[in-house]
């Protein structure tokens, strides 16, 4: 085994009073310049990341599954009500982010399956227990992939194809909505909504068959000890093959960073998450970003699209069902877009852009829906339609994208995988919120009920613009300078301080 107190040289500037990302992600010895589709291991690695992407398509199919039944007829006519998707025991430090993503597939898979074929003698019951099951395994898969993902992508791209990921969950979304639209037109019975709901098999199928094409994680390979095949996989993908000196300057900054964290835990429970002031402030944030992702007026789109469009007048089942599916092809195409936009942009820019035009949009959507309440007029109908296209195109520009990647990016190594668990705790949480509170305000205030979440909104801005920090820049090592100063056990004792204080300052960039 290598030496693991040897020195990593690493070379940093600062550009315009904050780190350059690409100078803090490059060695003395110089890496691959080419873009990564001229890179042959490269290209593979990232042709495979749709694969995981498939994860959050799952979740996207079924939450907008939700929104497409509430349309049908015979669906309304065999269940009155939603279950609560529950979340599961997080197994990707036991078992690795591969092993667990295989897992919640195939509990996935199970439970859809449930779901699609209740028995006659008591359907309500097994339709809940099939929507139980299948939160087990979505919870899962959706807290291995992105991990995985993260923890395995090429530095200079971790960004970018992790916000990608989440965005998937718009294109499941898609999916969903069109399916449900064509068996609502074309099929008659209990099929229309069989066929949908079945459906949630096939991405998860996909999946799982093959998640073992895509190298495990390196970091919990180094974790486990298995110093061997990290390397191995970190020369392949990230060397095209070659031990380059980059090769080498990330493994050792890797391995020695996750050494210096083992060191300086006091335990390895839940306790490291609120045991020091920067891991606070990290569940802060988590917790802050998994309630605000749910919680600004897109869970009245995201579940009950129906009640909404009720409220204007559109009811025709056929209409709010096409309306869905346009609504959620806009969504992915804003999401997707902007997703290229995080290292250019930044994160903080991001969210802090997506909440004053959600304010903005939200505020003029409650307007024209008391205009309409009140006079009737078709305009202000269809002035709250559009208002609710562009709410979600705001929604877009860091919300569901920067959801996860935020998440698992700003968290070290040796508690990433329970605060990603934390961020789904409270996203169910907030789910929760959505799917039992807001049908009581809509059937009891209507329109009026808009104003809870134009506050929520208002207290969102603020939040984000004086507690979120800047990730733009630093490797994922590098992030924990940020929450913990230049004294963060980051890179071996050997990184010098200077080094650690130029990272530092980018959180003000």
């Amino acid at each position: 085994m290598e030496d693991h107190k040897q020195s990593a040289e690493i070379v940093h500037s600062e550009k315009a009073g904050g780190v350059d990302a690409d100078a803090a992600l490059t060695a003395h010895h110089i890496e691959d310049a080419r873009p990564w589709y001229q890179q042959p291991e490269l290209r593979k690695l990232y042709l495979m990341m749709p694969f995981l992407f498939l994860g959050s398509t799952t979740l996207g199919y079924d939450a907008s599954l939700l929104n497409g039944l509430q349309t049908m007829p015979a669906w309304k006519t065999c269940f009155g009500g939603f279950a609560v998707l529950l979340f599961t025991p997080y197994i990707a430090d036991l078992c690795g982010r591969r092993m667990g993503t295989a897992i919640g597939c195939a509990i996935v898979i199970l439970g859809a399956s449930i779901q699609a074929c209740p028995p006659r003698s008591n359907p309500d019951a097994m339709f809940l227990a099939g929507r139980f099951i299948m939160g087990m395994g979505s919870n899962i898969t959706n807290a291995t992939c992105p991990l995985l993902i993260t923890e395995v992508t090429h530095p200079r791209h971790r960004g970018r194809v992790t916000t990608i990921y989440n965005t998937a969950w718009y294109l499941g979304a898609i999916l969903a909505a069109w399916t449900t639209f064509g068996t609502l037109n074309h099929v008659q019975g209990d099929l229309s909504w069989r066929l949908p709901t079945g459906l949630q098999c096939a991405m998860p199928g996909v999946l799982l068959l093959a998640v073992y094409m895509v190298p495990e994680s390196p970091r919990w390979l180094i974790g486990k000890g298995k110093h061997a095949e990290a390397k191995s996989i970190l020369t392949k993908y990230h060397g095209n093959g070659a031990e380059t000196g980059f090769v080498t300057w990330e493994f050792r900054e890797i391995s020695q960073t996750l050494a210096l964290e083992r060191a300086a835990a006091s335990s390895s429970g839940w306790y490291e998450l609120v045991r020091t002031p920067g891991n606070r402030k990290r569940c802060y944030l988590i917790v802050l970003t998994a309630i605000f992702s749910q919680c600004s007026g897109n869970g009245l789109v995201s579940y009950y699209l129906s009640a909404v469009l009720n409220t204007i007048g559109i009811t025709n089942p056929s209409n709010q069902a096409a309306i869905n599916g346009g609504l959620t092809i806009w969504c992915w195409l804003v999401s997707l877009g902007c997703a290229f936009l995080v290292d250019r942009v930044g994160r903080r820019t991001l969210f802090l852009g997506a909440g004053l035009g959600m304010l903005a949009s939200f505020s003029i959507w409650t307007a024209c829906s008391a205009v309409y309440e009140k006079t009737g007029n078709a305009s202000a109908g269809r002035a709250v339609l559009a208002m609710i296209f562009l709410f979600y195109g705001a929604a877009g520009l860091a919300w569901p994208g920067l959801t996860v990647s935020y998440t698992v990016e700003i968290l070290p190594f040796n508690i990433r995988a329970k605060g990603l668990t934390l961020c789904f705790v409270f996203t169910s949480l907030a789910g929760i919120f959505n799917q039992y509170v807001n049908p009581i305000g809509l059937q009891a205030l209507a329109w009026k009920f808009y104003f809870v979440y134009v506050a929520v909104l208002v207290v969102e801005c603020a939040a984000i613009y004086f507690f979120y920090v800047e990730t733009r820049g630093p490797t994922l090592e590098e992030i924990a300078v940020l929450f913990d100063g230049p004294n963060a056990n980051v890179a071996g004792q050997e990184m010098p301080y200077d080094r650690k204080a130029s990272v530092a300052a980018s959180k003000d960039v």
